[in-house]
């Protein structure tokens, strides 16, 4: 009799006979292939979506890191395209016209006063500031054609001496608001005769050649108030204002060819600091032959540099310093 044991040992082998046998029917090598192949699609598939996840992932936080980074710049170029003027405002600004040069217009626009000077003899001058201005601009006379020379110097410093009390009055009340806001001084001369005419004869000429007081080779050094105050020459000014030894005047006008004015022009000029330039003097008025020969023999024929008409446009180099220097070239 068989056992129980032996026979399920014997079932179990059975069994296991017959899935082998269905086994080796079903997996043939083809289907291993093709299941290999489907594996590998799998593995492929998902290893292709995890990549392009991961890539658009990094893509937005570099976008939001981008954009966060030119918040801030393009707020600072918003607030910095705000606070620059617009063109409009711009050329608003630009044809604004300075307060001297609109006092000049009205003023020659309401006055009824003859100008000085012809059209080719202010031109001249006027160049002559268009080249310099802004500058240090010193003017012997105030007369109507203040307002112009300060509008022309706009930016400058413009310094007006008169010798007459009655033309300054009579100046800021013609139009004040450009004459006032200048500097206007009270000058006085050694010689009254001397200074409040023109030359009329050679007799002041002959004068000035002989002596050694009004036509020093060298200035002294720097200029002070005692060089004209105390000098001997009777062409020398009393009474000038300190303002007028605080600058290095770079162009100086004279109004008439009156002696002592010129006198001044020509010792300013040459004790200009060395190394800054020459100075421009521009004597206007210069009708008659005496008046011709004091200025270019006070101021020097050598350096004259213009003509036009009844001004004279001298420019002289600095002396200061220069000992064997001659006082004319």
């Amino acid at each position: 009799m068989t056992s129980p044991v032996i026979a399920r040992k014997a079932k179990l082998r059975n069994h296991l006979v017959s899935a082998k046998a269905k086994l080796k029917h079903h997996v043939t090598p083809r289907r291993l292939v093709l299941l290999a192949a489907a594996g590998c699609s799998v593995f492929l598939v998902l290893l292709t979506l995890r990549t392009l996840h991961s890539a658009a992932r990094a893509g937005d936080e570099t976008i939001k890191a981008a954009a966060a980074a030119s918040t801030p710049a393009a707020g600072a170029g918003a607030a910095q395209h705000a606070q620059q003027p617009q063109p409009q405002q711009q050329q608003r600004e630009c044809a604004k016209l300075p307060a001297s040069v609109t006092g000049a217009l009205v003023h020659y626009a309401t006055s009824n006063e003859t100008p000085r000077q012809t059209e080719a003899e202010a031109g001249a001058a006027a160049r002559v500031l268009a080249g310099r201005a802004p500058c240090n601009l010193l003017v012997f006379g105030l007369g109507p054609d203040a307002a112009l020379w300060a509008a022309l110097n706009h930016g400058g410093r413009t310094l007006f001496l008169e010798a007459d009390a009655g033309r300054i009055a009579a100046a800021r009340a013609a139009h004040p608001a450009g004459v006032d806001d200048l500097e206007a001084h009270l000058v006085a001369y050694h010689d009254h005769q001397h200074a409040s005419a023109t030359v009329s004869g050679d007799g002041l000429l002959a004068l000035v050649r002989n002596s050694s007081d009004c036509a020093a080779a060298s200035p002294p050094k720097p200029l002070s108030p005692d060089h004209l105050e105390r000098s001997p020459c009777a062409l020398a000014p009393r009474g000038l204002p300190p303002a007028f030894y605080e600058a290095e005047w770079d162009v100086i006008m004279v109004g008439a060819p009156v002696p002592g004015a010129i006198y001044t022009a020509g010792v300013a000029a040459r004790a200009r600091r060395p190394g800054t330039g020459e100075t421009d003097v521009l004597v206007h008025g210069v009708d008659g032959a005496a008046e011709e020969s004091f200025a270019r023999a006070f101021l020097c024929e050598g350096y004259i540099k213009e003509e036009a008409g009844r001004l004279r446009h001298f420019a002289i180099p600095s002396h200061r310093d220069k000992e064997a220097m001659p006082f004319c070239p």
